[in-house]
């Protein structure tokens, strides 16, 4: 499994790009199986780290889906929106919300992340 570089990532399995665009790890998206359904924020909500923003449903579970960092949804991706199922063609290229960072990082390098996924194989 390639985690890209270019990327930083949280202990929960989101990642969040130079643009603060937000999904889900590959590793997150294979863990939940057949995404069905997402529920999304709204833009202009505020959103704070390591809190639910939304929902991912699979056929497997249901999953909050958790606020990388501090900041204001400023999008969503309407695509995903609709075909929740994209996510699981393509996580990284399938990105689920924009927002302008505040703060309250905690943020993981793609090193140190492939390290935290290769301990809980």
């Amino acid at each position: 499994m390639t985690v890209p570089s270019h990327l930083q990532y949280t202990r929960d399995h989101e990642w969040i790009g130079d643009l603060s665009t937000v999904g889900i790890t590959r590793f997150a998206a294979d863990a939940l199986g057949d995404i069905v359904y997402i529920d999304l924020p709204e833009p202009g909500r505020e959103v704070r780290a390591g809190e639910p923003c939304g929902e991912v449903e699979s056929t497997k579970s249901v999953s909050d889906l958790l606020a990388p960092a501090d900041g204001v949804v400023e999008e969503v991706n309407p695509a995903v929106a609709a075909d929740p199922a994209l996510i699981n063609e393509d996580p990284y290229a399938n990105w689920l919300f924009r927002i302008r960072v505040t703060g309250g990082a905690d943020l993981l390098d793609a090193e140190a992340y492939a390290a935290l996924i290769g301990s809980q194989r």
